[in-house]
């Protein structure tokens, strides 16, 4: 005997057990609910006592399709879903908030660039990918950095959410690489479980959430530090008061040492090379 003729498996592959589940006959006992296998019967996953198991669904099925892109570090990007293209008018309809928000508008062109730097990072002798371009795939910054890495014709991800108005992922992100998230939570987590420097735009709550939690992690050692960039140094001067922080006592001086001011993709692109190089 030959290890040729030993089969490779010997039960079916659960899309096989699918498909004959669905020829089942029509009796009463085959129609009621307990009758469906388990993975095909959306009322049962969707239990409120099946929120584990989600959980664990949704942290697993983007690892999965990561891992067999060869994808093994990222760039992330945060930033506001509201700050228009340049040259495209804010449709605010408060005239002085849509002045704001086209004031902020070109660092749209430096998300793009940037991700443009960040997508030619060739990949290492054993085929991994690094420093691939991550955004929450909206509109506007998000959009900025998947539309860089499309410009050099390289993947990018977009990391969308479930909100209760419609929207649908930027057309620059790489379908394969596009990921629907429920919890806000594990969203999160996968923004950081391959990033190795991120860059925050101006924006609002969500990228402020996302941004502090990055900074509580590093800070408190639950994850290694990496570079973090922050663009537009009087944006923030002008919404946070970091040094206030301090003074009162509430976070150490070296905090502050944590990220770093930027204005040009160049500028944030060396923060990244000298943190590696130097590291």
């Amino acid at each position: 005997m030959t290890d040729s003729k030993i089969p490779a498996r010997v039960f079916a592959h659960a899309a096989q057990d699918a498909e004959t589940a669905k020829k089942t006959l029509s009796t009463p006992q085959t129609e009621s609910p307990s009758y469906k296998l388990a993975f095909q019967d959306e009322d049962f996953l969707l239990r409120e006592d099946l929120r584990p198991v989600r959980f664990q669904l949704e942290l697993l099925k983007p690892e999965l399709f990561l891992e067999e892109a060869k994808i093994a570090s990222t760039m992330v990007f945060y930033g506001s879903a509201r700050i228009p293209e340049p040259g495209v008018a804010s449709t605010h309809p408060d005239p002085k908030v849509a002045a704001n928000l086209e004031a902020l508008s070109h660092y749209y062109n430096e998300a793009r660039e940037l991700a443009r730097i960040a997508s030619r990072i060739p990949r290492d002798e054993d085929g991994k990918r690094h420093f691939v371009v991550c955004s929450g795939g909206g509109p506007s910054i998000m959009e900025a950095a998947n539309r860089g890495a499309h410009d050099v014709r390289a993947d990018s991800v977009g990391l969308n959410i479930v909100l209760p108005h419609e929207q649908v992922p930027n057309p620059y992100v790489t379908p394969e690489l596009s990921f629907q998230f429920h919890y806000f939570a594990l969203r999160k987590m996968h923004f950081l479980l391959r990033a190795r420097a991120v860059a925050v735009f101006p924006g609002g709550f969500g990228t402020f959430d996302e941004m502090f939690e990055l900074l509580t992690l590093i800070q408190t050692g639950k994850i290694k530090p990496m570079p973090v960039v922050l663009f537009g140094k009087a944006f923030w001067d002008k919404v946070l008061n970091l040094e206030a922080l301090c003074e009162q006592g509430v976070i150490s001086p070296k905090d502050l040492d944590l990220f770093r001011f930027v204005e040009t993709a160049a500028e944030a692109w060396d923060c990244v090379r000298c943190f590696y190089e130097t590291n």
